[in-house]
């Protein structure tokens, strides 16, 4: 049965919100929070609030404990509380708008280790698809509640954040089903694009009002978790700007991948990993680090629960930012911020020198894993406070780091061989032509044809 086709808005508009129609802006502000189903939400995906500002942090440096400026965008504004739900429209969108799917004809699947899943949730039913959800089962209850409300179905694999193969062994599983179309992250350009061209270009502009402001002077480190391959693709617009630019990517202790071809289970949602995704740009990026599930789970629950807040009030970090970090922030942006300390760190930043990172979502869906954390451990106490506070933040070290030299960019680009060509159809011409900057250029190049098709669609 044919359900009306909704369409939201460009790349362009994502990126600069103040483009919309004003009336239709104006609706979208209202309804995010009084009628946050509404499908005119989709209107809200963007980086910037009401004021048409980039939503950031720049974190203080008595928490990161370098010279260096590292400067968080925030993400749990969005729709869903997580950036991800631009990823998940992108996807949509970019097929809708060229018949690839209609909504009450085909069904959406969306192969997810979090975020993703439930920004499909999401945008899925907003434009009126039948959606349905693989996410592991060890995922926090509060993404399957988000899914749920959301309007949308869900189906949990076996395993972890790492446990990539068992959600595309369940996909391939469903794809033969009648008008089922699988939306993969890891393999959707339309995630690649609205990190290069909406989250790129909105880094830009906060290191511009930075600058002119009279902060850091310099562009210096782009760093975050791989996961999906999408959010690491601002580093390309980035590095286009910039050539000094350095892009670090980030993946877990327990599962290093693509640091040693290793693997294993790890709980630091958000950043799926053993293997390398499709649309990860490898040759672009020129260090990896690994850090630990548990630094990254520890220094969460030091930011958000009131013995850790006590500490770092008196380290000298003003209460009201103690408590904005401590909602505004997961374990994957942890992960993200200990990077970021250790890419300053590797290279020697310092005064003038910017680093940016992001804060994939918020506290809101973790409350389940800290809860569960002090079950196990105990409650922490300003004592243990303390430790962590040092030890974490403080001490990051310089383990679990390989640069990108032409042999590692080639080990890295290689893997991605056993996941997409031997399992999931892709060819070895695509993947040679992957090493060419000529490929991610015309992949970059296909966002201002899609805006076109956008605004003749919805006249």
């Amino acid at each position: 049965m044919a359900r009306e086709l909704v369409y939201g808005p460009t790349f362009e508009e994502m990126l600069h919100p103040d483009r919309i129609d004003p009336r239709i802006r104006a609706r979208a502000l209202a309804a995010h929070e009084a009628d946050p189903l509404d499908p005119i939400n989709l209107y809200n995906i963007t980086w910037k609030d009401e004021h048409n500002r980039v939503r950031y942090m720049v974190l203080p440096r008595e928490l990161t404990g370098v010279d260096a400026e590292i400067v968080v965008l925030i993400a749990r504004h969005f729709a869903t509380g997580s950036h991800k739900v631009g990823a998940t429209y992108s996807c949509c969108i970019e097929r809708q708008v060229r018949d690839e799917i209609v909504p009450g004809r085909d069904r959406l699947i969306w192969p997810s280790t979090g975020n993703y899943g439930i920004g499909g949730a999401y945008v899925g039913p907003r434009m009126n698809y039948e959606c349905l959800i693989l996410l592991p089962e060890l995922m926090s209850q509060e993404r399957f509640e988000k899914i749920h409300w959301y309007g949308a179905e869900y189906i949990k694999t076996p395993g972890c954040e790492s446990n990539v193969k068992e959600i595309y062994d369940k996909a391939n599983e469903l794809a033969g089903e009648p008008n089922t179309v699988i939306v993969n992250q890891f393999s959707e350009f339309g995630n690649y694009r609205f990190h290069y061209f909406v989250t790129g270009h909105a880094m830009l502009e906060v290191f511009d009002e930075l600058r002119q402001a009279g902060g850091a002077q310099r562009l210096a480190a782009y760093v975050s978790a791989m996961g999906s391959g999408g959010t690491i693709a601002a580093g390309d617009l980035l590095r286009q700007q910039d050539a000094s630019v350095r892009i670090v990517g980030l993946e877990p202790v327990q599962c290093p991948t693509l640091y040693s071809n290793g693997f294993g289970g790890h709980d630091i949602q958000g950043i799926g990993d053993k293997h390398a995704t499709w649309i990860h740009n490898t040759d672009n990026m020129d260090a990896l680090m690994c850090i630990d599930e548990w630094d990254s789970k520890k220094g969460l629950q030091l930011l958000a629960e009131p013995p850790g807040q006590k500490v770092l009030e008196r380290a000298g970090i003003a209460a009201d930012v103690v408590r904005q970090m401590g909602q505004d922030f997961g374990i994957s942006t942890i992960c993200n911020i200990l990077g970021a300390i250790k890419t300053a760190k590797f290279y020697r930043l310092g005064r003038g020198d910017l680093i940016f990172t992001i804060a994939t979502d918020g506290v809101d869906r973790y409350h389940s894993v800290l809860e569960q954390m002090n079950q196990q451990s105990g409650p922490m106490d300003e004592t243990e406070a303390a430790i962590r506070f040092e030890s974490i933040y403080q001490r990051q070290g310089l383990d679990y780091i390989r640069e990108g030299t032409r042999h590692e960019h080639d080990c890295w680009a290689n893997l991605k061989y056993y996941t997409w060509v031997e399992q999931q159809g892709k060819t070895v011409e695509e993947l040679r032509r992957q090493r060419e900057p000529e490929y991610w250029l015309e992949h970059q190049a296909k966002i201002p044809e899609t805006d076109r098709l956008i605004r003749e669609r919805r006249g």
